[in-house]
């Protein structure tokens, strides 16, 4: 007797259809899991056999094997329990063939045969839909992400089960408490403090916005209270929306990582993700046993991570953010194999000039040249020469913080510029496929633009003097661009590259 049934392995981000297929045969009783489980599926056949047990149906006394197919493929996670126990129904002959043909399960069973919520439902619905299956069958508990739009149509029907009696009632066309899933559209935006709230700090808005406009890599250095971190909270605020394919990839890493809120399921608008200090090296790029997690920085596609007091992390940590910040993606090997998740994220640091970090500035400070220079070699010369703007914070003046009455710019104001230079941007580089000034190909922005007099006498020098680098040179070029969208021009004027330039040496001892 042989059942089989559809389900679906998460890699990364990816998904792959697995046929669950259940033998009953002759021989010593017993279960057997084959096709690369890893120890969690091949704790399913106890779960299996009591769900079914505690559902009604009565698991016979022979030997069971089931295969997950195809067998190169690695399996991982709990999701597999459903096709599982619905293959061991068909091989039972209790549920016909026809009646799961094109369908998917994708859950987890508890022992009294409750469906329970899994991670990477959304992955794995975008792997059924694109595989063209026409059926698949959540738990209820992941309702939230059956609600999501899938892009382009949706032909695929979402089916939620609270219990496995339930999934056979379905398939048995009886009365079931299994519901069909329409999809819902969610415009909740996140509660981001406004721009507003910040006295003074011209310099440090005028780079928020910059950074903003070209999703540009931004480091902010100054004494306690300066503004660095009330600065960088406020960024997502002035950030546009993502688009609704940007949208998909950034709330499938978030279903993968267990980070769905219910109440707004579909990540429109860009993540901020401020991991603290003592974060590992796995917790900020991903990893873990068995089934491969993303970390902070692919939490954080398409958004924003901050590093609050950047140089107490580990320097370790700090410098295996160098690579996703040039390829804007994370692979993580094991000896079971390679994962790769998106991280194109916008990376914000504020750091302390040193550990005592006085209110009052570098006239109070009591730390030594040695220990200063030990702190803030933390941040290494090559994690610096990637970041595009540096700049170092003043506290407010008395009486920028005094006055009551003067109305800040508000963030909504900032975001209607950043939008404008955005679309600046997507235009002119739109035949190479970038929408960023700080993700269009080298050789297209050499291309474009060339500087020349003045501009071209200023980056020279700065070359020359070892305070850029060639890496620098090509950021100085991409900031320019962002300075120039920002201000309407066609292309970058002399005081574009000047105050970009600048922006890479206003913290001394920090920029690269």
């Amino acid at each position: 007797m042989l059942g089989t049934t559809l389900s679906i392995a998460l890699d990364g981000v990816s998904g792959i259809p697995v046929y669950v297929e259940c033998h009953i045969g002759g021989g010593l009783p017993g279960v057997k899991v084959v096709g690369l489980p890893d120890v969690s599926i091949n704790e399913s056949r106890d779960r299996v056999r009591a769900a079914l047990a505690n559902s009604g149906h009565k698991w016979r006394n022979s030997k069971v094997t089931f295969n997950l197919a195809p067998a190169h493929v690695r399996k991982t996670g709990t999701s597999f329990d459903v096709a599982m126990a619905v293959a061991v129904l068909i091989a039972y002959e209790k549920i016909k063939t026809r009646q799961v043909e094109g369908t998917v399960f994708f859950g987890e069973l508890g022992l009294d045969g409750k469906l329970r919520s899994v991670r990477g439902a959304l992955p794995a619905l975008l792997a059924a839909s694109r595989a063209g299956f026409r059926r698949m069958i959540l738990p209820s508990e992941n309702r939230a992400e059956a609600t999501i739009p899938l892009g382009d149509g949706r032909d695929m029907e979402v089916l939620c089960a609270p219990t496995l009696q339930d999934v056979v009632a379905h398939l048995q066309g009886e009365e079931s408490a299994v519901e069909s899933v329409a999809v819902e559209h969610h415009h909740i935006a996140p509660s981001v403090p406004d721009l507003s709230d910040v006295r003074g700090q011209g310099v440090g808005r005028r780079a928020l916005e910059v950074a903003a406009a070209g999703a540009h890599h931004l480091l902010f250095s100054g004494p306690p209270g300066a503004g660095k971190t009330m600065l960088a909270s406020r960024l997502p605020g002035i950030l546009p929306p993502l688009a609704e394919d940007e949208a998909l990839e950034v709330t499938s890493i978030h279903s993968l990582a267990g980070m769905i809120d219910p109440s707004a399921p579909f990540c429109r608008f860009p993540p901020f993700e401020a991991p603290h200090h003592g974060a590992t090296a796995a917790a900020i790029i991903g990893g873990g046993s068995g089934l491969i997690r993303p970390g902070a920085a692919s939490c954080a596609h398409r958004g924003v991570l901050f590093l609050d007091e950047a140089p107490e992390f580990a320097r370790h940590v700090l410098d295996q953010l160098r690579q996703p910040l040039e390829s804007g993606s994370i692979t993580v090997h094991r000896a079971r194999g390679v994962t790769t998740f998106p991280a194109r994220f916008q990376l914000i640091l504020a750091a302390n000039p040193c550990p005592c970090a006085s209110a009052a500035g570098d006239s109070e400070c009591v730390c030594s040249s040695i220990v200063r220079r030990r702190y803030l070699a933390k941040l290494s010369g090559p994690l610096l020469d990637r970041i595009d703007l540096t700049i170092g914070l003043l506290p407010a003046s008395r009486h920028q913080l005094l006055d009551h009455d003067t109305n800040e710019e508000s963030s909504k104001t900032v975001l209607a510029r950043v939008i404008e230079a955005r679309e600046r941007a997507a235009h002119r580089w739109a035949e190479s496929g970038a929408v960023l000034n700080s993700q269009v190909p080298s050789h297209v922005l050499r291309r474009h633009w060339r500087p020349s007099g003045e501009a071209r006498g200023i980056l020279e020098k700065a070359y020359d003097a070892g305070l850029i680098s060639g890496r620098g040179y090509e950021r100085t070029l991409r900031v320019a661009w962002t300075i120039a969208d920002l201000a309407g021009r066609g292309e970058p004027a002399y005081g574009d590259v000047a105050e970009a330039l600048g922006f890479r040496n206003r913290a001394t001892g920090m920029a690269a």
